[in-house]
């Protein structure tokens, strides 16, 4: 092993844990990956969500096509309103960026393996992982922090939903009240769909009772 190549865990990639979500592996970002976009998702029980709904021409999406490994356990996925039973060693492929696709743990520590990237362009980093790296601070509850992050990533990118959505759920988390619902709320104009996401997602349990909160339609 060198400077030139890297060998390395599964269990050793990354930090990104959170016990209410399936555990993100940063793979790419971990080996300083730039041809590609690779990362892996496990989850810690079964039913647990492993890849959320999403297509990849959407708010912070890149375009790319995605090959799916599931490396153990079993998952259930759901592509285009088709289900597809997944055990250990399938393959799931969607070369359709307009696609909706998501997975879910049919067994404790299912693991999915995931790469992508645009058909006949050289790669680029989504928006989506460019501002991943802010997550960390929501599992070590450095909220501070995080709320920094996305309050740049946001200065950089105005348009970007996802990172209003989780500037909102680290504003709320740290107490500011009156920024989460107003990022909240832009968040959804930009994503409608982060409305009904809203509605359970104990991050912006602080304001969820505040009569300005978005309620579900």
């Amino acid at each position: 092993m060198s400077e030139r190549w890297v060998v390395r865990r599964l269990e050793d990639v990354g930090d990104f844990v959170d016990e209410e979500r399936a555990r993100w592996f940063p793979i790419r970002i971990e080996l300083g990956i730039g041809a590609f976009g690779v990362n892996a998702w496990r989850a810690t029980e079964a039913g647990q969500e492993l890849i959320e709904e999403h297509d990849e021409v959407g708010g912070g999406a890149g375009r790319h096509e995605e090959l799916y490994l599931v490396l153990s356990g079993r998952a259930t996925f759901t592509v285009d309103g088709e289900t597809v039973d997944a055990p250990a060693g399938k393959l799931v492929f969607v070369g359709d960026p307009t696609l909706k696709r998501a997975a879910r743990a049919e067994e404790p520590s299912t693991t999915i393996l995931v790469a992508g990237g645009k058909r006949g362009e050289a790669f680029s980093i989504s928006p989506w992982e460019r501002n991943s790296e802010g997550l960390r601070f929501f599992a070590t509850q450095e909220y501070d922090r995080a709320v920094e992050f996305f309050e740049r990533a946001h200065r950089e990118d105005p348009s970007q939903a996802g990172v209003l959505y989780n500037l909102a759920c680290a504003e709320s988390l740290s107490g500011r009240v009156d920024d989460a619902l107003g990022h909240l709320a832009r968040a959804i104009e930009l994503q409608p769909s982060f409305r009904e996401a809203a509605q359970t997602d104990a991050d912006l349990d602080s304001i969820r009772a505040d009569a300005r909160f978005p309620g579900s339609l």
